[in-house]
């Protein structure tokens, strides 16, 4: 049982890379056809970081669409086949189950569908100074995404346990819902933070997801380390087309998905004071922009030459790829040494 199991995570994660490859052709080519190209903020708000990438604007943006309709595609896929028809494989397949995938692949398709909202804004220039929904009405946008998925925890799963490594399980009652709704806020608004250059935010998400796989599979949840792989193996396809020079941007409906499906599992595995660890660089980049806003409010002098930390490496003439892929190399420790700690956790 155990190797079908791991056959079952490791088949969907090659699939999910392989579905995805294949169709990128026709949604590459729409975007492209219909001039869905991403908007470069203006040089008088952002100037450094207008200057390093004006020769990006006008690049298809929405490439998130890749990662989450080929997992959402899977998952009603295999499900449907499990539901009408009498072949056994299709059962033992099957993934999409009330206790573990429904809240985060319902959360990645809502989030994904704002996000993909404020995208067509963006595209259309609409919004203030044509870059789409302001970043209040996004961040109402996921608390509100965020609420729905607090109180499906605390009624639906009956869930209000946070564990805190190396002491316990603490029952918190109402006080899980402004937890949740903070984890799942900040951490989509870091994923949202970080897609600034081409495949940055893309391969700390497959290791983060990939990590959160590993830590499901260890807890027994084995559809959700499924989802994880599927997740994961979308991401290396659409990095394919998304490292330098990228051929579309992932996008809001990206970013948001992912970000907010990302902070729904580390609730649902109970591993949310791991979830800094594993995505270590997505806070590094969120505290640049929180230290930067605060110093040229308090202060009226920037600490950084550009916000978030990876533009401001990007300024001080580090070569895109470069950061990429140190960011990367950084992100893939991160994420295994969150596993190591949770591991070390379970002996305890």
């Amino acid at each position: 049982m155990d190797t079908l199991i791991i056959i079952k995570i490791f088949f969907f994660t090659t699939l999910a890379f392989i579905l995805a490859i294949l169709w990128t052709p026709a949604l590459t080519y729409f975007l492209y056809r219909y001039k869905l190209g991403k908007s470069i903020r203006d040089g008088e708000s952002a100037p450094i970081m207008s200057n390093m990438h004006a020769h990006k604007a006008g690049t298809p943006t929405m490439g998130g669409i890749l990662v989450w309709v080929t997992t959402l595609v899977l998952a009603l896929g295999i499900f449907y086949l499990a539901k009408f028809t009498d072949i056994p494989i299709f059962d033992k397949f099957n993934f999409l189950t009330r206790s573990q995938t429904f809240l985060p692949l319902g959360a990645l398709v809502a989030a994904a569908c704002v996000g993909l909202f404020d995208d067509i804004l963006n595209v259309r220039g609409i919004g203030p100074k044509g870059g789409g929904m302001q970043m209040r009405y996004k961040l109402l946008l996921y608390t509100v995404i965020a609420l729905i998925g607090a109180f499906w925890f605390l009624f639906k799963l009956d869930w209000d346990l946070i564990h805190v490594p190396f002491l316990g399980d603490f029952q918190i009652g109402w006080w899980y819902i402004p937890i949740f709704v903070v984890v799942i806020v900040a951490t989509s608004n870091a994923v949202n933070i970080t897609d600034g250059l081409d495949g940055l935010a893309g391969g700390l998400l497959a290791a983060s997801f990939s990590a959160f796989g590993v830590i499901a599979f260890t807890q027994g949840r084995y559809d959700l380390a499924t989802l994880c792989g599927v997740i994961a193996g979308s991401l290396l396809a659409f990095l394919w087309f998304n490292i330098p020079p990228a051929r579309f941007f992932m996008g809001d409906t990206g970013a948001m998905g992912l970000g907010v499906t990302l902070g729904v599992i580390a609730m649902l595995t109970n591993s949310v004071f791991i979830l800094p660890i594993i995505c270590l660089p997505f806070v590094l980049e969120t505290l640049s922009v929180i230290i930067q806003m605060c110093s040229k409010k308090i202060f009226k002098r920037k600490v950084f030459l550009s916000a978030p930390l990876h533009h401001h490496l990007e300024a001080k003439g580090w070569p895109e790829c470069k950061i990429v892929m140190r960011f990367w190399l950084i992100g893939t420790v991160t994420a295994v040494i969150g596993v190591i700690l949770t591991l070390i956790d379970k002996l305890y």
